[in-house]
């Protein structure tokens, strides 16, 4: 009952926050879809913003689950990690993405480079560049230090491009510009590798 409680808050509010956007998005409006009362609201969120935490964090947890798969089909290890960091960046484009992680999320949370999801994301990029180092794909840099540069860059980009007048504009010149970030890591003869199996 709890867990269906929630789960029905999440996704009235979701909607909510994806169509009109958080400031807009009345909490009756939403409870009401519901079929639930603003006191449910308050008892398992603490308030609106604790939701937006919530919805952003469920978001977050498809996005990722989603660059797995496409990290997974990959022919080497070193295209996943390419093709994983590219399809976050192409991931502002979508709307919902656009407007709650991207706009809304920073105005209302802060800085997303506070966020614990990217604690998450630095020490799963960190574990990656360690295996591609241990493999002979990179050259010989820190893992951490090269994640959280990396790390940087792409959530900058991906907020650049959802606030960009013309998003798909500016996502073809972040990718383009990523993607050279990235070749300077790899050696001579693993940039001929990924160069064939790409």
């Amino acid at each position: 009952m709890i867990a269906e409680t929630r789960a029905k808050l999440m996704d009235a509010a979701r909607q909510a926050f994806g169509s009109v956007g958080y400031a807009d998005a009345s909490m009756d409006d939403f409870t009401a879809a519901a079929g639930l009362t603003r006191g449910a609201l308050y008892h398992h969120f603490g308030d609106k913003k604790g939701l937006l935490q919530a919805v952003i964090a469920q978001i977050d947890a498809e996005m990722s689950a989603r660059l797995r798969v496409i990290a997974a089909k990959a022919t080497n290890p070193w295209r996943g990690f390419v093709n994983e960091s590219i399809a976050y960046i192409e991931m502002a484009m979508e709307p919902e993405i656009r407007r709650i992680v991207m706009h809304d999320g920073p105005a209302v949370l802060g800085d997303p480079s506070t966020w614990p999801s990217q604690s998450e994301c630095i020490r799963s990029m960190t574990e990656s560049l360690r295996r591609l180092k241990k493999d002979g794909f990179i050259i010989d840099v820190d893992p951490e230090a090269a994640a959280r540069l990396l790390s940087g860059a792409s959530l900058h980009a991906a907020q650049w491009i959802a606030n960009a007048d013309d998003p798909a504009a500016a996502s073809k010149r972040a990718v383009k510009a990523f993607k050279a970030l990235l070749d300077g890591l790899l050696v001579k003869g693993a940039k001929q590798v990924s160069a064939r199996r790409g």
